[in-house]
């Protein structure tokens, strides 16, 4: 009975949400398009001919508000390239290139680098999270696993001058992650959007400049 009025109040709150209605009137796939684009007007990240690679993009709100900033009217072109990846098929955008399969593969890498024609990426993103158990040791490393293959991709796929920006969440192994971060980037800044909900102890960090990029 309570995880049915836990559903019932989550159902309420995302139907009232005003991220939800703006992102149902603007077109984007999830509220979270806001969370990106608050981060993007804070720290300029995109910008256009750049080269942006979103991993675990799906439902791909990310991708959509990345291709916004590159290009004018949607189908129309853009000025730069975004590659989209995910293991979950994802409905296309336009404009977008993706790839459906698991970004630390050799062969959908290879995928990637031919799509790119070489090129490196001035911009990763990664919105991903594990699908959490409530078992809070168990959910941190799934957090701080994800996070370390999105470094792992930026340090091999990433122009050296260029940025990652990751979800956390400001819990267990946070610090951990914090310390990773400022171990492979000059410059390292924790981010909490407004249209990230109160409860949620999601948080972004953004990492600007690689010290040792593969």
């Amino acid at each position: 009975m309570a995880k049915k009025k836990l559903n019932k109040n989550w159902l309420h709150d995302h139907i009232n949400d005003p991220y939800v209605k703006l992102a149902q009137k603007e077109g984007y796939r999830a509220r979270a398009a806001y969370k990106l684009k608050e981060i993007d007007e804070e720290e300029k990240l995109i910008r256009p001919g750049q080269v942006i690679v979103d991993l675990g993009a799906a439902p791909g709100s990310w991708s959509q508000y990345a291709r916004s900033k590159l290009s004018g009217k949607e189908g129309g072109g853009i000025n730069g390239t975004v590659v989209a990846l995910d293991l979950l098929p994802m409905e296309p955008i336009a404009d977008v290139l993706f790839i459906q399969g698991d970004f630390t593969d050799d062969a959908i890498l290879a995928e990637l680098d031919r799509q790119l024609g070489g090129r490196k990426a001035d911009l990763v993103l990664s919105d991903m999270a594990p699908n959490l158990s409530g078992i809070a040791v168990s959910d941190a490393a799934r957090v701080e696993y994800l996070i370390e293959l999105a470094i792992e991709f930026a340090r091999h796929h990433m122009k050296p001058d260029g940025a990652l920006l990751v979800k956390c969440f400001n819990g267990r192994g946070y610090n951990e992650i914090v310390h990773r971060f400022r171990a492979e980037f000059k410059t390292v800044i924790s981010k909490k959007p407004k249209a990230s909900r109160d409860k949620s102890s999601e948080i972004f960090l953004l990492g600007k400049i690689l010290k040792n990029p593969a």
